[in-house]
C-alpha cells in the first residue's frame, strides 16, 4: 500500500472538495505539500495548508465534518478509511510558527491553480524554508535543500538567513533553533550552492 500522496492524487481530493464548496476558500500549501505541488518532490506523507482567513477556515472545517472527516490532532483532519491527514492551519501559523505577514499577500505566495471556489496557492520560498528549518528534522533539511536546488540560484540566501532570524526572534526557543539556519547554510556550502 502506498502511504505517500502524489500531486495528481492530492489535486483530485481538492477537486472533490471544490464540488461541495458554496463559497470561496483560499488554501496556501506549505511544508512537503508545497514541494509536491510544485513538482520539487514526487510525493508527500503529510498534507499541510494554511487557511489565512479565519472565517474560511471555519467554513472549510464545517464542510469537512459534513464529508465525514474527523479532527484527529489540533489542526489535523482525517476521514475514516483514508490514510492521509489534512493539517489546516488557521491564520498565519504553521504548526507553532507564526509567519511575519499573511500568506495571502501577493508577494507571500504564488497561485498554483484556482477551481470555481477553491484557490490553491504555494507559500513563498523564504517562509517555506524557514518554517521547515524551524522544525529542524533531517527530512526538513533535505526538503529545503531540494527547493534551493529547484530554484536554480533564484533564492537570496542572505535574505533567507535574515528572514529566518527575524521569524524566530518571536519564538521562545529562539536560541535553540537559531543554529538551524547556520547548519543549513553550511550544508549549502558543502553542496556548492552558496559561497
Amino acid at each position: 500500500m502506498d502511504y505517500r500522496l502524489d500531486k495528481q492524487s492530492l489535486l483530485d481530493v481538492l477537486a472533490q472538495w471544490n464540488r461541495f464548496l458554496r463559497r470561496k476558500v483560499r488554501l496556501i500549501a506549505c511544508g512537503g505539500t508545497a514541494l509536491t505541488l510544485q513538482g520539487v518532490k514526487p510525493s508527500t506523507k503529510d498534507v499541510d495548508f494554511v487557511v489565512p482567513v479565519l472565517a474560511e477556515h471555519a467554513y472549510l472545517v464545517g464542510l469537512l465534518k459534513n464529508l465525514g472527516y474527523e479532527q484527529v490532532t489540533a489542526n489535523g483532519w482525517l476521514r475514516q478509511g483514508d490514510i492521509f491527514r489534512f493539517d489546516l492551519f488557521p491564520g498565519k501559523r504553521i504548526h507553532t510558527t507564526e509567519l511575519l505577514a499573511s500568506p495571502l499577500e501577493p508577494e507571500n505566495h504564488s497561485l498554483l491553480m484556482e477551481y470555481s471556489r477553491l484557490y490553491i496557492g504555494i507559500l513563498n520560498p523564504y517562509d517555506l524554508i524557514a518554517s521547515k528549518l524551524i522544525r529542524g528534522t533531517g527530512v526538513d533539511f533535505e526538503d529545503c535543500l531540494l527547493l534551493v536546488k529547484a530554484l536554480h540560484g533564484k533564492l537570496d540566501i542572505a535574505r533567507l538567513a535574515s528572514h529566518y532570524r527575524e521569524l524566530i526572534s518571536y519564538d521562545i526557543s529562539a536560541e535553540r533553533i537559531g543554529v538551524h539556519i547556520d547548519r543549513f547554510i553550511e550544508l549549502l556550502r558543502e553542496e556548492k550552492l552558496y559561497d
